[in-house]
């Protein structure tokens, strides 16, 4: 008997949570184990309940926590999160999941994005290591900071190309590429204090 993969939806309309019930319900690949409206429910359930794949509203992730995917879950690192998209959501954002369902799936077509996600999504390649090093974490303090990059190579006695390799690699670990974002990141990640932001 093939595996049956654990699902918890994480998605505040309930005909939505009803509709994607209703499309996996026959197959036997897949058990929807719960649904929760909102991310502090999901995260006091997640160790007991040890699902294979969450389908995510983004939206519910809240907007300071809209990059911080890989983060909220690094506890979970063979768990796979589908991005379930009702509306309007940055690249930037969906970067971070395994694979995209949208409103306009079809049965087969989630089934197939599901598939497809389960393939690739646990492939060593995807096991890179997302937390930063000692000096990625001292560029990242010092962008939140307001800091250009030379001001930054000058501070920490290295390269300006050096402080640019580090950056491209903060964006890399974070799925975060604007100033704004990685100044709330390293606020939401008790890197900075919020007097330090200019």
């Amino acid at each position: 008997m093939s595996k049956r993969y654990r699902i918890i939806i994480l998605e505040s309309s309930s005909l939505l949570v009803a509709g994607i019930r209703h499309m996996l319900y026959d197959n036997f690949s897949y058990d929807v184990l719960d649904s929760f409206d909102c991310m502090e429910k999901l995260l006091e359930k997640l160790g007991a309940l040890k699902p294979d794949i969450i389908l995510l509203n983004p939206i519910l992730l809240g907007y300071a926590k809209r990059f911080m995917l890989k983060s909220l879950f690094q506890n979970y690192p063979d768990m796979l999160c589908l991005a379930l998209v009702s509306s309007y959501i940055q690249p930037g954002i969906l970067k971070q999941f395994h694979a995209v369902i949208g409103m306009d799936d079809d049965k087969a077509t989630i089934e197939s994005k599901l598939r497809e996600a389960l393939r690739s999504g646990k492939a060593p390649a995807n096991h890179e290591s997302y937390e930063l090093s000692d000096r990625e974490r001292d560029v990242l303090i010092a962008v939140a900071k307001g800091k250009m990059n030379k001001e930054i190579a000058d501070e920490l006695n290295i390269s300006i190309h050096t402080v640019i390799s580090h950056r491209k690699n903060i964006s890399r670990k974070t799925g975060i590429k604007s100033v704004s974002g990685l100044t709330v990141y390293a606020l939401l990640n008790n890197m900075i204090d919020e007097n330090d932001v200019h």
